[in-house]
C-alpha cells in the first residue's frame, strides 16, 4: 500500500515524470491571415467588419458542418464556403469558382451564376441567425433555425467557412455554442486532429 501511495504522490513532483502534457485543441475562428486587406476582425476572431472577406481557420473536414453568423448590423454581406483561392478583396463573393455563399439580397450565388434564391418573405434582417450546413455535396441555408430549403453546390476542392462585409455591414460567426441546434446529423466544425 505504501509503494502505490509513494507511486501515485511521487507522479505528481514538480518534474512531471510519468505525465503527457496534452495540447489545448485550437478554436475555430476567423483567419487574419486570410483576409482581405481591409477588413477588420474583432472579439477574438469571432466579428467581421471593414470591407471585405475572410475564411476561418478550420476547412470542412468532417462529412457534416454546420456553423451560423449573427447579422449585427446591415449593409452589403454574404456568407457560404470558399477555398483558400478565393479573392478576399473582391467583394461580392461568388463570381469565381472559389466561393460559394448567401448574399443580403437573398441570392446564392458561385462562379458568377445564380444558384438558388431566398423565399421573397425570408430575407435576413439585422439581428438574424443565418445558419449553414455543408456536406461535401450540397450548401443548406437556415434563417433563425428554420430550413430555408434553398440547397445550393458546385464548389469543389477543401472548402472553408467565408464571410464578407462591406456598407457598415457587422457580422459575428458563431463556429460552436449555437444559437440554434444544428440539423440532425450535423456538427460544429472539427480540426483534423479531432477526427481521427
Amino acid at each position: 500500500m505504501a509503494a502505490l501511495v509513494s507511486c501515485c504522490f511521487g507522479c505528481c513532483e514538480d518534474n512531471n515524470r510519468g505525465h503527457v502534457t496534452l495540447k489545448e485543441m485550437p478554436t475555430v475562428q476567423l483567419d487574419t491571415h486570410h483576409m482581405g486587406t481591409d477588413v477588420v476582425i474583432v472579439k477574438s476572431g469571432k466579428r467581421i467588419c471593414g470591407t471585405g472577406g475572410c475564411i476561418a481557420n478550420a476547412p470542412l473536414h468532417q462529412n457534416k458542418s454546420y456553423f451560423e453568423f449573427k447579422i449585427q448590423s446591415t449593409g452589403v454581406w454574404g456568407v457560404g464556403v470558399a477555398t483558400q483561392k478565393a479573392n478576399l478583396n473582391q467583394i461580392p463573393l461568388g463570381r469565381d469558382p472559389h466561393s460559394l455563399v448567401l448574399r443580403q439580397d437573398g441570392t446564392v450565388y458561385h462562379n458568377n451564376e445564380e444558384k438558388n434564391r431566398l423565399p421573397a418573405n425570408s430575407l435576413p434582417q439585422e439581428g438574424d441567425i443565418v445558419g449553414v450546413t455543408y456536406d461535401h455535396v450540397e450548401l443548406n441555408l437556415y434563417l433563425n433555425g428554420k430550413n430555408m430549403n434553398c440547397p445550393a453546390s458546385g464548389i469543389r476542392g477543401t472548402v472553408y467557412p467565408v464571410v464578407y462585409v462591406d456598407d457598415s455591414a457587422i457580422l459575428d460567426c458563431q463556429f460552436s455554442d449555437f444559437y440554434h441546434s444544428p440539423p440532425q446529423g450535423y456538427q460544429k466544425i472539427l480540426f483534423e486532429q479531432q477526427i481521427f
